[in-house]
């Protein structure tokens, strides 16, 4: 390795840390959450609504505050309709997906796509407005003179943020950590003192209130009331994105997964519940009024803390609106946890590029959090960092979601009523939160489609459309590939059947000279692929090479790596598919011997490799197929990863040769005939030989 790519590697591990090690039986422990960090990772998205959530509420009251208790009172009925509704998916789908996943398997697989597709959308907005909140609430203590420095101060904390969820999922939440807690006491401080206040004054308030509601109702009628109430109601949506979080980051959490998720999503909708009720009530209950250029929490806090002693007072202000800004930057961990996740199972499923499963050597989705990054800060750019508008986008795609995902389990509980006996009251609460989340998602597409809400639409029917030619790529590709293992496998048995009966004697290890030229293959997986390079190899080098060296590398990927006995199923199956390929070209005369690993990153692996076959065999040359795509080689590359072109480089780096076999699925007739053809040449060189 050069000076310069040492340099580059510590550098790496100087930012990312060092690369985890999968054979460890410990690593997937140790990166993994439990129920109180899950909390603090999903959870502060929800938890920093309430910073922006019950405000929305009362600002849409037109005055009417008095009916801010009867909206809050709807919200808390709705948040743990909405949690508990995502109980059941927790339970439903153990092995995480959330709303994903749940309309993909009860509704649809194109469905699931774009409840998917919605999910993304949501998330990197989940991002660009914490991040955006968070700098605007920074900036509110500071000068207006630096205020210009706002949009700067965001994109460095979004960097931040990446290069954190880069190093590692559980570093990431456990460094936001302390930020968290903050919040959590000081704003359960505040709910506590302003009730407690109130306390002794509780039969007066509660007849004022009832007088004012009483007032509301004559001065707008019954159903001018309601239409106050729920345009509120719904407006103030934003309180319940973040539900869902739990639900899809279920494969980060710690064993027992699904015990963990639900005490997450307890802790989640208590908290959620408390702030959100606890923040309407203060409201209410000490009069704040709007003041421009402050925030309601703000104010509720100046005017709660009046009569303290003004420096307790200042700091305690200071430690609450410095710990909702901070919270509000913590909130878009959600996006970064999440977001990948759901990208990864889109890509399991073949609607988004595959390389989107692909693992870090921290074992962190690092294609998918960069993606989220990029997205999140063009959207940055373009909006400028404004709140304003990012929130007008903000709320539709998670209630397209919430809605999908609700009808989704109301069909399956209906589907299964006759064997499940509790199904009715499963079927209700999800039922009523099918409603609930239609009626918000209708309420919010009407009133905000003019002011913006139209393009958060466009943008997601664009990734629906994009996912959808994905997905047509990539099964066009899998049923070639289907027809050739037909076509082939029957001719295969054949080969091996004439093989047998033209055995040469098996090769003497001790007359092996390994100095001579040495062929070393590289597969992945027993298959007509990787059958058709090694006898395409034989076919156009025989007599050439005497020995071969078989290569196959273990790709851990979000899907494949769940614990260390999935990395122990994977190595076994890799030795299976090479000890096949060394009984098939020991009955074809040759060496063989086979080299294996398991890790992240296929070229990282070969490169370590290396030194050992050249050791033993200097005059090797490595031999790899390429499927052969149809379309712009640029556009290919990115639904293909074209490994075996990666490997080139670094080989042709060391002065390694590298034979790069073409394989196109379009000629399946001929490929056999190949396969054939070069099988009876090599049977013909064994017999003259004899």
């Amino acid at each position: 390795m050069s000076q310069s790519n040492s340099k580059l590697s510590k550098l790496k591990h100087f930012i990312f840390g060092n690369a985890r090690d999968i054979q460890d039986s410990s690593t997937f422990s140790k990166i993994s959450l439990v129920a109180f960090f899950a909390w603090v990772g999903l959870g502060a998205d929800p938890l920093s609504s309430s910073c922006y959530g019950p405000e929305e509420i009362y600002r849409n009251l037109s005055g009417h505050t008095n009916l801010s208790l009867i909206v809050g009172f709807i919200t808390i009925i709705t948040i743990f309709i909405i949690s508990t509704s995502y109980t059941q998916i927790i339970k439903l789908f153990p092995n995480g997906g959330g709303g994903y996943l749940v309309a993909s398997r009860l509704i649809s697989p194109t469905v699931g796509m774009i409840s998917g597709s919605a999910l993304l959308i949501d998330y990197v907005l989940t991002i660009t407005i914490s991040i955006s909140s968070g700098a605007d609430a920074i900036f509110s203590f500071l000068p207006e003179s630096i205020l210009g420095y706002k949009l700067w101060v965001a994109v460095f904390g979004l960097f931040i943020l990446v290069i954190l969820n880069l190093r590692g999922v559980r570093e990431s939440v456990m460094t936001l950590t302390p930020i968290f807690v903050i919040f959590v006491l000081s704003h359960i401080f505040l709910i506590a003192y302003v009730l407690l206040n109130h306390l002794p004054q509780a039969g007066n308030i509660i007849e004022s209130t009832s007088t004012e509601f009483s007032s509301s109702v004559s001065q707008l009628g019954i159903f001018g009331t309601l239409a106050i109430i729920f345009r509120a109601y719904s407006l103030g949506a934003g309180t319940y994105t973040g539900i869902e979080a739990v639900s899809n980051g279920i494969p980060n959490l710690r064993e027992p997964k699904v015990k963990t998720a639900l005490k997450t999503m307890q802790y989640l909708t208590i908290s959620l519940a408390i702030a959100v009720f606890g923040l309407i009530v203060s409201y209410y209950l000490l009069d704040v009024k709007f003041v421009a250029g402050k925030t309601l929490n703000a104010v509720l806090v100046e005017k709660s803390t009046i009569s303290w002693n003004p420096i307790i007072a200042n700091i305690f202000t200071l430690i609450v609106l410095i710990s909702e800004a901070a919270i509000l930057f913590v909130a878009a961990q959600a996006g970064f946890l999440d977001g990948p996740r759901v990208m990864s199972n889109m890509a399991h499923d073949n609607w988004l590029p595959r390389r989107f499963m692909s693992l870090s050597d921290r074992l962190v989705s690092q294609n998918g959090i960069i993606i989220m990054g990029l997205a999140s800060l063009i959207l940055l750019i373009i909006s400028k960092g404004s709140v304003s508008f990012l929130v007008v986008l903000y709320s539709i795609n998670v209630f397209i979601t919430f809605s999908l995902s609700q009808l989704g389990m109301v069909r399956h509980w209906y589907d299964v009523r006759k064997h499940e006996k509790k199904w009715f009251r499963k079927f209700l609460i999800n039922g009523i939160g099918f409603i609930l989340t239609v009626f918000i998602l209708f309420t919010i597409t009407i009133i905000k489609f003019g002011e913006g809400g139209w393009l958060t639409l466009l943008i997601t029917g664009v990734l629906v459309a994009f996912a959808l030619l994905i997905k047509n790529h990539y099964n066009n590709i899998e049923k070639k590939i289907i027809s050739v293992q037909r076509k082939l496998n029957p001719k295969m048995n054949e080969i091996i059947s004439m093989l047998k009966r033209n055995k040469s004697k098996d090769v003497n290890l001790e007359c092996v000279n390994k100095d001579e030229p040495t062929a070393v293959i590289l597969t992945n997986g027993y298959s007509g692929i990787g059958l058709y390079s090694f006898f395409n190899f034989i076919s156009s080098f025989h007599g050439v090479y005497k020995n071969i060296v078989f290569v196959q590398i273990g790709l851990v990927n979000t899907h494949s790596s769940k614990s260390i006995d999935d990395i122990n199923k994977m190595n076994e199956t890799i030795l299976q598919d090479l000890n096949k390929y060394i009984y098939l070209a020991k009955l074809l005369g040759f060496n063989a011997e086979h080299r294996s690993a398991i890790g992240t990153n296929i070229v990282e692996e070969i490169e370590n490799i290396i030194p050992s076959i050249l050791q033993e065999y200097p005059k090797c040359v490595f031999i790899g197929g390429q499927l052969i795509f149809k379309g712009f080689y640029r556009l290919t590359k990115i639904l293909h990863n074209y490994t075996i072109f990666e490997i080139q480089r670094k080989l042709y780096q060391l002065g390694i040769t590298t034979i790069v076999i073409p394989i196109s699925l379009d000629d399946i007739d001929i490929l056999i005939s190949k396969i054939q053809a070069s099988t009876s040449n090599s049977i013909n060189v064994q017999n003259r030989i004899s």
